[in-house]
C-alpha cells in the first residue's frame, strides 16, 4: 500500500517514550537534557578544533571531524523530540515526521558504522606503513571514503525507509519506543512485513559485516605490527595512537551487536529501547570525551584555541 494509503488510516503514531511512569518524566528529562547538551558542546568542539587548528589538519582528524558531525546529527534527530515528549501526556508524532526521523536515524547510524571503518583503515596505515602514511591516505582518498560513507548511508536509508513505509498500519498506532525505529514500527503492521523485514535484516547485516571486516582486519594487522616492535616504549606509543579509536569501536559495535544478534525468542522491544539509548544518545556524548581525554593533540589544540579564539573569526572571514 502506498504512503498515501497508509496516511488515510494512520495519520499519527504515539510514542511510549523511555518510561511510562509519570514520576520519572521530569528527572529523565533533565538527565537526557544534560546528555544532549554535552553531546552538542563536545562534538561542536571537535568540529571546531579540527577545522581551525593547523596541527589537526591530518587524515585522522579529518575523519574525526566527520564522526563528530555524524554523532551530533544522529543525536539531534532523536533528542529534541524525545525531550519535548517528557512534558506531554500524549507523545504523538505525525506519519511523515516519523518517516523523516527514521530516515535521519538510518542515514547517520550507517554513516557512523562506515566512518569508524575508515578511521580503522587510517590507523592501520599510520602504524603499519608510517613512512608512506600521507602518500597512501591522501586528501583525495579521504574525500572519497567520506563520500562513499554518506552515499551508502543514503542508499540504505532510502531503501529501508521505502520498504518499512510500504506496509499497512491500520490497527494500533502505539510505538513501543522513544523514537520511530523500524523494528517497533513493523510490529504494528497489519500486512505482510516479509519484504520489509528482509530489507532491514539484509542491509543491517551487510553493513555490519563489511564494516566489521575492515575493522577486524585493520586491527589484526595493527596488533601484529605492534608485537614486532622491540622496545616497550615504541609499543606503548603505537598502541596509544589507536587506543581511543579502539575504545570507540568496542563501545559502538558492542551495543549494535547486542541488539541485532539477539535470538528472536529472546528479542524484547524494551531491551532494544535500552540499547538504542546507548548508541543514539550516550555514545555521541562519549566519543568527544574518548578522543579528547586520551589525545594530547586535541587537548593542546583546545588550549591554543582558548588562548586565541580569534582564529575562528579569521577562518570564517577567509572562507567567506
Amino acid at each position: 500500500m502506498s504512503a498515501a494509503g497508509n496516511l488515510s488510516r494512520v495519520a499519527e503514531f504515539v510514542l511510549t517514550g523511555v518510561s511510562d511512569r509519570p514520576e520519572l518524566q521530569i528527572p529523565l528529562f533533565f538527565v537526557f537534557l544534560v546528555i544532549y547538551g554535552l553531546t552538542v558542546v563536545g562534538n561542536l568542539c571537535i568540529v571546531t578544533l579540527a577545522s581551525v587548528d593547523a596541527q589537526l589538519q591530518t587524515p585522522m582528524y579529518y575523519f574525526l571531524r566527520h564522526l563528530a558531525i555524524i554523532n551530533l546529527s544522529n543525536s539531534t534527530v532523536i533528542a529534541p523530540k524525545m525531550l519535548v515528549n517528557f512534558w506531554l501526556t500524549k507523545k504523538t508524532i505525525s506519519y511523515y515526521e516519523c518517516a523523516a526521523q527514521l530516515g535521519g536515524f538510518l542515514v547517520f547510524i550507517v554513516a557512523e558504522i562506515f566512518m569508524l571503518s575508515a578511521m580503522a583503515y587510517d590507523r592501520y596505515v599510520a602504524i603499519c606503513s608510517p613512512l608512506r602514511y600521507l602518500a597512501v591516505v591522501s586528501p583525495r582518498l579521504c574525500r572519497l571514503l567520506v563520500a562513499l560513507t554518506y552515499l551508502q548511508s543514503l542508499l540504505t536509508a532510502l531503501t529501508v525507509l521505502s520498504c518499512v513505509f510500504s506496509v499497512s498500519f491500520c490497527a494500533s498506532n502505539v510505538i513501543n519506543h522513544f523514537y520511530c525505529d523500524n523494528v517497533p514500527l513493523l510490529a504494528l503492521s497489519c500486512s505482510d512485513t516479509y519484504i520489509a523485514e528482509t530489507a532491514v535484516f539484509t542491509f543491517s547485516g551487510t553493513n555490519l559485516f563489511f564494516s566489521m571486516t575492515i575493522v577486524l582486519i585493520s586491527y589484526f594487522n595493527i596488533g601484529l605490527a605492534i608485537l614486532k616492535i622491540r622496545s616497550s616504549e615504541g609499543r606503548r606509543k603505537a598502541f596509544s595512537t589507536c587506543a581511543s579509536h579502539m575504545l570507540a569501536v568496542v563501545v559502538f559495535y558492542g551495543s549494535l551487536l547486542f541488539m541485532y544478534l539477539q535470538p528472536r525468542t529472546n528479542h524484547s522491544l524494551d531491551t532494544d529501547k535500552m540499547a538504542s539509548i546507548f548508541y543514539t544518545l550516550v555514545i555521541p556524548m562519549l566519543n568527544p570525551l574518548i578522543y579528547s581525554l586520551r589525545n594530547k593533540d586535541v587537548k593542546n589544540a583546545l588550549k591554543r584555541f582558548l588562548a586565541n579564539p580569534g582564529q575562528l573569526i579569521k577562518l570564517i572571514k577567509i572562507e567567506n
